[in-house]
């Protein structure tokens, strides 16, 4: 097939990519964005965003995504649909797509994200950002003063956790095990805050919640099943918050580029570069700890520029 060509070419446009979209537009580098299977990434899930700076009474996730994408189409930004299912390194690269195109292109700016790891109950995606979500900092202020639940046993857990006791006056932390695998002095921070109640050997079997609820679905609480007795019991709350680690959309990189041994792409000090000229990543696929709109933004920029420096080191 003929193939396209570009001089830089995106991937995802969630609040990275657009932003690497953006800034590269106003380089009149003219880029293609590939949308994938998810466009506007995790920020099209979230209900309300009110700590994305501009916006002093809060902004819808789709409203952002919608708002960042027009502002890169104003500047010459194509958008495409597609996903990419293998990059061939090279002057230039060649992306091959699940519909069996190919598009070339000087540079690569890889924006895919991360997903949450879920549960895997279907009651959990029937409460998707309804009293079910994946990060405390984005969304513990909407539970103020309500009880809450946090599942996982690692450090991100422990700090989810202590965070929402901020807002909450009572914060569970379901624990699968009889221990947590957080580090000692994580989980002992934890167990010091009296307004966390660890529930150790506690298995989430469903979230419940009021489906008749005029203002629309709402989480009423848990059924866990103890791990050593099978006993099953329900814990009354407002708030479920997974804390059981993210997956990077990077599978179509590995052999590409250095990834780590979580798939999180390895980028050089105070960059968005990788061991393979030309080809970037920004936002979550390269960032696992703060994994939030604003740095997401702030790599896709780093990106768009690196990317621009790139192309006139070439002389393109």
């Amino acid at each position: 097939m003929k193939a396209a060509r570009a001089k830089v070419t995106i991937l995802g446009c969630g609040p990275s990519g657009l932003t690497a979209a953006l800034y590269t537009a106003r380089a009149q580098l003219k880029p293609i964005v590939l949308e994938g299977d998810t466009p506007g990434g995790q920020l099209t899930t979230t209900t309300e965003v009110e700590n994305y700076p501009g916006f002093a009474e809060g902004i819808d996730g789709n409203e952002l995504i919608d708002a960042t994408t027009k502002q890169a189409k104003r500047f010459g930004a194509v958008f495409q649909s597609g996903q990419v299912t293998t990059i061939e390194p090279g002057r230039p690269f060649k992306l091959h797509l699940t519909s069996g195109d190919v598009l070339e292109s000087e540079t690569v700016i890889v924006s895919t994200g991360a997903r949450p790891r879920k549960l895997g109950l279907p009651s959990e995606e029937t409460y998707w950002s309804k009293g079910v979500t994946s990060c405390a900092t984005c969304d513990g202020f909407f539970y103020k003063g309500k009880e809450v639940c946090v599942i996982g046993a690692g450090d991100s857990a422990m700090e989810e956790a202590m965070f929402l006791t901020r807002f909450c006056p009572k914060v569970y932390l379901v624990v699968r095990r009889d221990k947590f695998r957080a580090s000692r002095i994580m989980g002992e921070r934890a167990l010091k805050n009296p307004a966390i109640t660890v529930l150790y050997n506690s298995i989430p079997e469903e979230i419940l919640g009021d489906m008749s609820r005029p203002g629309g679905l709402k989480v009423t609480g848990i059924r866990l099943r103890d791990a050593v007795t099978s006993e099953t019991r329900v814990v009354p709350l407002e708030g479920v918050f997974l804390a059981i680690g993210h997956i990077p959309n990077t599978d179509f990189l590995r052999g590409v580029i250095e990834l780590d041994e979580n798939g999180y792409a390895i980028t050089k000090s105070h960059s968005t570069s990788t061991n393979v000229p030309g080809l970037f990543v920004s936002g979550d696929a390269q960032d696992h700890v703060f994994r939030q709109a604003i740095t997401a933004a702030g790599t896709g920029c780093m990106a768009a520029i690196e990317a621009e420096r790139y192309l006139e080191a070439l002389g393109e």
